[in-house]
């Protein structure tokens, strides 16, 4: 199915060299619901989109890549927070396809995304836009059938709602790692194998016990390097995220060889490189159930609620 980017949207290019092509967009007028009695979807899902990452068009690629495997007209909105200008993408680039929170809070959104960002060494009270940011996640609680809520940007959340804290490690989570779902019932595992990999790329994590004392989340999965990977709030209405199901074959492959070229203490990314060896090049072992876990959230959480509501 298509997706709506706006035009001349760089990831559009980049995806074609992945043999991936991005139709449409179709044309409207749109209305709800989504689907009529046909099963013929009547309007796109809209989705907003805060990418904090410094790369932004990588970080764009990523989840154009992964929407656009998905059977469903949907459309990306690219928000930017207005109290922080970013200092990797070009002015012009989040001129032409970023808006203002403030541009987008009275629209409706079926769904939201909020990227990581690398500011984890830091207090959260320390970040520049944090107070702008805690207006963004409390509008999207209020606004928004659910909300997935990426690395940094889930201990930012965990944080902001629950008062969970993120403690530093000893040594960077960085690799692929393998994960449990504690509870296989839940419909974002739809599909799923019990155990699956994810990649993950950073120095602080979070402790089982302070989800586990919140009795409005639920730990759904984790594993033993990475700890906590997957926590639900209520029921679905914001997922927190600790690794990068999103991430493109090279990504560690990119962060390893920067950290070495500027002579920073960096190990081997573990569990990707074929043989352990940066030369043989990364094994990609992620992007099906990653893939999965988006779809499931993209249905089971964004459609079916705002269809129910509109039914």
């Amino acid at each position: 199915m298509a997706l709506i980017l706006p035009a001349g949207f760089p990831a559009v290019e980049h995806l074609k060299a992945e043999h991936i092509s991005i139709d449409g967009p179709f044309p409207g007028p749109f209305s709800d619901p989504f689907f009529d009695i046909m099963g013929e979807q009547k309007r796109p899902v809209r989705i907003a989109v805060l990418n904090l990452m410094p790369m932004k068009v990588t970080t764009e690629t990523d989840f154009v890549r992964v929407f656009a495997d998905f059977p469903y007209l949907v459309r990306l909105d690219w928000m930017k927070v207005e109290s922080h200008v970013s200092k990797h993408a070009p002015a012009g680039h989040m001129e032409r396809f970023y808006r203002n929170f403030s541009e987008m809070q009275g629209e409706h959104y079926d769904g939201f995304i909020v990227t990581g960002a690398p500011l984890e060494q830091m207090e959260f009270e320390e970040v520049t836009y944090w107070e702008e940011l805690q207006r963004i996640f409390d509008w999207a609680h209020r606004s928004v059938a659910s909300t997935l809520y990426i690395c940094w940007a889930a201990q930012a959340a965990l944080y902001h709602f629950h008062g969970v804290r993120k403690y530093a490690v000893p040594e960077k989570i960085f690799g692929i790692f393998p994960h449990r779902q504690l509870h296989p019932e839940c419909p974002v595992f739809s599909g799923m194998d019990e155990v699956f990999l994810v990649p993950h790329s950073r120095h602080t994590t979070l402790r089982r016990e302070d989800i586990l004392a919140v009795p409005e989340l639920t730990l759904l999965s984790e594993g033993d390097v990475p700890g906590v990977h997957l926590v639900m709030a209520g029921d679905g209405r914001e997922f927190f995220v600790t690794g990068h199901s999103e991430y493109a074959a090279d990504t560690l492959d990119n962060e390893y060889r920067r950290d070495v070229s500027k002579g920073l203490p960096i190990a081997l990314p573990q569990n990707y490189y074929r043989n352990d060896r940066p030369a043989d090049g990364p094994l990609l072992s992620w992007r099906t159930h990653g893939q999965r876990l988006y779809r499931n959230w993209l249905e089971r959480y964004v459609i079916a609620r705002n269809f129910q509501e509109h039914a």
